[in-house]
């Protein structure tokens, strides 16, 4: 490593070893393994102009710029470091420069990992641009920031940079300006961002929640990943307090000038010019920083005019809110909070009850009992479903657009869609089987032999299994998408495949209702034709069963119409107003199938009172059923 300060008239070379490319600038002296920009070799520089205010060192292939090699440089107003070999963070504590606006480029440097502590103390005494983006950084550690006055930090595409450290920005003043896009980052510091004006943080797909937002009362602008994070802004801003005698409530006071070339606004504070905002960030435009930076066009800054004579501080936020999450909370409307519990609980009890009663039972499994259990465990599907959407729905009342990415994208958005389509599908399938197994019993009563058994019940219902499962699982794989929506049903449609797959899902449900409606008015004329044999207790069954499976798919009418609408992608209806569907109507028939198709049937409550029984309850009951 460099380490001696006597060099200071060598001549120019550039001798970086594999480094072509590299040209040494003017005011510095490199060798082989080292490099020199100090006071001293600026100093030497035979003529200086404009050109050796910047400091260009491109494509190094040093892995460490040993410490005080920019020691000194007072006159410099913009350094750059790019697409270099170097692994340790360039030690730029000792430049001290006295420019007001210094910018620091350290960008394209893939093996450079983290941003130690003090990283920056003694760079500059004024207001400083770092445009850090482009590197492997992983992790900014505490008080990285200290010492130092930023106007804006861009760490935009760091892609695996995790961790900001929540001290990162302890003892410094802003950032103004914070871009952290297309980063890796799980969070931001819950301190340190009460001078950030405008926030980028676009393609951030693994920043799901937001810092207090107490913490960003300075907020102007937003351009975010997800539009629920707008919502909270937006939600939270017609709420903040303004601080006491803030600069920009105070119209007899303070108002703004632009000065000539329009290049920037500025603050006119009592008569007197003053470069601070705020909390004391100077507020440049884009051309001041970026115009003579070629390399950095891609990143496109919008500052807004900061009017100091308005009363009210507006906040302007992107992407806004979308058809399919507006902001609100997941249940939309009060009275649906009250029923989603409702029908949940009663679709949870009723469907375990006509499971424990159907297990426990010491009676033959019958094809019919066989069907009643799958239906039950497919509505105890459904049932748990809405408890977990009631449940966060409950959790995250009056905040839910805080909460919204990490619920949608989490894993119990993905198990609630799960058991949503996995449950409607084998219930829907399991009440065809039902139909087409009570049709075929009763055109067939005096052929025994050609009755459903169990074994091929079973293999019906493994089949549909199957099925139902593979639907459950295909948007978990990337085939649409659980997390479009609060309700967490694959709503996507962005893509073909997806289109497809939401639309076949509704024309089988729409193909079963047709399969039951046919196969229900062949019962009926099966039933009332007088040359057929027929049992009573098949007309009974038939007959309960046609009004309660069409009164079911009835229900579920609405739904596929507005749901093959949207799928075409025309859609009739809102997700505000879809929920009056999801909630009233989805979920219906899986409250309703247990006492229906069981609980209210003579079959079901022998058995029960049998159970009871073994308890010591209802033995009279029990004794008095078992003897009909």
């Amino acid at each position: 490593m460099w380490t001696s300060p006597s060099v200071s008239l060598l001549l120019f070379v550039s001798l970086f070893h594999g480094c072509r490319n590299f040209v040494c600038p003017r005011i510095c002296r490199c060798f082989s393994n080292a490099i020199r920009c100090n006071n001293i070799t600026q100093g030497a520089a035979p003529v200086m102009d404009h050109r050796d205010r910047r400091l260009f060192l491109y494509h190094l292939s040093l892995q460490t710029i040993s410490s005080h090699s920019f020691e000194g440089l007072k006159g410099v107003q913009r350094m750059s470091i790019s697409n270099t070999g170097i692994a340790v963070f360039p030690d730029v504590t000792s430049i001290s420069s006295l420019e007001s606006e210094f910018v620091l480029d350290i960008c394209d440097n893939i093996f450079l990992l983290e941003i130690p502590t003090n990283a920056f103390t003694g760079m500059s005494k004024e207001y400083v641009t770092m445009n850090l983006y482009n590197n492997g950084i992983r992790k900014i550690h505490e008080h990285a920031f200290n010492g130092t006055k930023i106007d804006k930090l861009v760490l935009k595409n760091n892609r695996n940079l995790r961790v900001i450290h929540k001290d990162a920005f302890t003892g410094a003043t802003g950032p103004g300006v914070l871009d952290v896009s297309a980063t890796a980052l799980t969070k931001l510091p819950s301190q340190g961002l009460e001078s950030v004006l405008v926030l980028f943080a676009q393609s951030a797909y693994t920043l799901k929640s937001l810092p207090p937002l107490q913490g960003l009362w300075s907020l102007r602008e937003a351009h975010l990943t997800y539009n629920s994070h707008c919502c909270a802004l937006l939600n939270w801003n017609t709420h903040r307090d303004l601080p006491i005698n803030p600069v920009w409530n105070n119209s007899s006071t303070a108002c703004i000038e632009r000065d000539p070339a329009g290049s920037r606004v500025q603050p006119v504070i009592g008569g007197s010019t003053d470069t601070s905002l705020l909390t004391g960030v100077p507020y440049f435009s884009e051309g001041d920083l970026l115009a003579e930076d070629e390399s950095y066009e891609d990143v496109n800054f919008h500052y807004p005019e900061l009017d100091l004579c308005q009363t009210t501080r507006t906040l302007v936020c992107t992407p806004e809110a979308d058809a399919f999450n507006p902001c609100e909370d997941i249940a939309g409307f009060s009275f649906l909070r009250v029923a989603i519990w409702f029908i949940n609980l009663l679709a949870i009890t009723g469907n375990l009850t006509v499971l424990l009663v159907f297990f426990s039972s010491r009676n033959k499994l019958t094809v019919p009992r066989f069907l009643m259990c799958n239906l039950a465990l497919a509505d105890l599907c459904i049932g748990v479903y809405l408890l977990m959407i009631a449940t966060v729905d409950l959790r995250t009342r009056g905040s839910y657009s805080q909460h919204a990415i990490e619920w949608q994208t989490g894993p119990g958005c993905s198990a609630a869609g799960f058991l949503s389509v996995f449950g409607g599908e084998l219930s829907v399938y399991t009440l065809s089987t039902i139909t087409l197994e009570r049709w075929h019993t009763i055109t067939n009563a005096m052929q025994v032999e050609r009755h459903l058994v169990l074994m091929q019940a079973a293999g019906i219902m493994a089949v549909g299994w199957l099925i139902c499962l593979g639907m459950g699982i295909l948007p978990l794989i990337g085939v649409s998408s659980y997390t479009k929506v609060s309700m967490c049903l694959p709503m996507d449609i962005e893509t073909p495949l997806a289109q497809a797959f939401v639309i076949i899902i509704l024309l089988l449900n729409v193909g079963a209702f047709l399969v039951v409606c046919v196969c229900y008015v062949l019962i009926y004329l099966a039933v009332k034709n007088p040359d057929l044999p027929r049992r009573s207790a098949d007309t009974r069954i038939a007959q309960r069963m046609a009004v309660l499976i069409f009164t079911d798919f009835l229900c579920m009418a609405p739904i596929s119409f507005f749901a093959i609408s949207a799928a075409f992608k025309f859609p009739l209806i809102t997700v505000t107003n879809s929920k009056i569907l999801l909630v009233l109507f989805f979920p219906i028939n899986s409250c309703a199938n247990p006492f229906l198709y069981a609980i209210f049937t003579k079959a079901f409550r022998k058995d029960a009172y049998k159970l009871m029984s073994t308890i010591g309850c209802c033995r009279n009951k029990a004794a008095h059923t078992e003897r009909k």
